[in-house]
């Protein structure tokens, strides 16, 4: 579904505690995350925030009736998509699936043969949405989490050009 009145633009500095925010919100909104207590809570809602501040060039942000409903980041190699984030009130309305599908666009257009996302592995919502967009999973097993601070659970996915 796509919504009228959605754009998407680069992020700015000026942005930075709403696109942190909407980060921690679509986070903490997801059961799969959010059960590794308070104490997480408060490290993520940090990490969010420090993030958008340090990395806004690499984050492109969703406005849907010119308020923020969304990001992407290409933090790391050029051909990794590193963060999706949805408004928990925006989830369902195909902002994400807008997110992504401009950042592959973007990914293709800079000649890159390849891209690559991944997630929590029993984010069984975005896998579904990765796999709608033409991702492939490629691996699964534990990995370190820099911003959870321990090892999870994650799925890897690319998608070829």
């Amino acid at each position: 579904m796509v919504v009228k009145d959605f754009v998407i633009r680069d992020m700015t500095a000026a942005d930075a505690d709403t696109v942190g925010r909407v980060g921690f919100e679509a986070w903490a909104a997801n059961p799969v995350l959010n059960a590794y207590g308070v104490d997480m809570m408060v490290r993520i809602r940090l990490s969010f925030r420090r993030f958008a501040q340090e990395h806004f060039s690499l984050i492109t942000i969703g406005e849907l009736g010119g308020e923020i409903a969304g990001w992407t980041a290409r933090d790391g190699a050029r051909d990794y998509i590193s963060d999706l984030w949805v408004s928990p009130t925006h989830q369902g309305l195909g902002i994400g699936s807008a997110l992504v599908s401009a950042t592959l666009r973007e990914m293709r257009s800079e000649g890159l043969k390849r891209a690559r996302i991944d997630t929590h592995a029993a984010n069984e919502s975005a896998i579904r949405l990765y796999k709608d967009l033409g991702f492939s999973i490629v691996w699964r097993g534990m990995q370190h989490s820099p911003s959870m601070g321990m090892m999870v659970d994650k799925v890897k996915l690319q998608q070829v050009f």
